[in-house]
């Protein structure tokens, strides 16, 4: 899900047994909810198993939503919209990676957004939405979020540290706004108010405005242990709508 600025996409995609956070946690499986959210898979798996590294959303029958920091530094990549993800017998669709060239490590705007635009038209499922220009800037505190993704389901604690629990399936979670700035949205994910989130391996996918299929922003970061904040890039400012335009029509 997630990653942190501070930490590159396929390291924190490797972390499965030590440090970092984890994908959608206090959520449950999403089985057909949201069959539009796919996931990045890695060119070879985990330690664990697992290939999914980072999440996204189709929002064309060609074009595959993520984030720029999930790159995994080769152009042609694989990428899969089956609920629980099994390497041997799973569907994936191929394509061919574009970033933000403006993509930076910065706290302001940094242009986390990137495209898989895939070779052929994914068959049978209805694409998502993006939102309209400026649509997010009205919302106000506590509004409600559906985040979705294939990070880490759960983060146990052990006398080495933190474990992070992988299984390439799709989760599903919702979460209260806490802050909205030009660039963020920062969701409550803390169980103690029953809201769920984003974790390592949720990173570029998707968090929709309230049970909509509007990608109101993406996940790009949060705290280290996932139970507090959910930091998701606006996709209706003027920067990610300037990128993704160039490969779909925007509302």
């Amino acid at each position: 899900m997630r990653r942190l600025f501070a930490v590159g996409a396929a390291a924190i995609a490797s972390l499965v047994v030590t440090g970092g956070a984890g994908a959608i946690t206090y959520g449950e499986p999403d089985g057909n909810g949201h069959p539009w959210v796919g996931a990045l898979l890695a060119p070879h798996a985990y330690s664990d198993g697992t290939w999914a590294t980072c999440s996204g959303t189709l929002i064309s029958p060609t074009v595959f939503l993520t984030a720029a920091h999930c790159d995994q530094g080769i152009t042609r990549v694989n990428v899969t919209f089956d609920s629980n993800y099994v390497s041997s017998t799973g569907t994936t669709h191929i394509g061919t990676w574009h970033a933000d060239p403006r993509f930076r490590k910065a706290a302001g705007d940094p242009y986390d957004v990137a495209v898989v635009v895939l070779d052929q038209p994914v068959a049978g499922i209805a694409p998502a939405r993006l939102p309209a220009a400026d649509s997010l800037s009205g919302l106000k505190g506590g509004t409600r979020f559906t985040s979705v993704g294939y990070g880490a389901q759960s983060v146990t604690s052990g006398a080495g540290g933190k474990t992070f629990h992988y299984a390439d399936i799709r989760y599903v979670s919702t979460g209260g706004l806490n802050t909205l700035t030009k660039t963020w949205l920062k969701i409550s994910m803390n169980p103690s108010h029953g809201d769920g989130g984003t974790c390592y391996g949720d990173s570029g996918g998707p968090n929709f405005l309230g049970t909509s299929n509007i990608v109101a922003g993406t996940t790009i970061t949060g705290d280290t242990p996932c139970r507090s904040t959910n930091v998701d890039y606006r996709m209706d400012t003027a920067s990610a709508r300037s990128f993704l335009g160039q490969f779909v029509t925007l509302p």
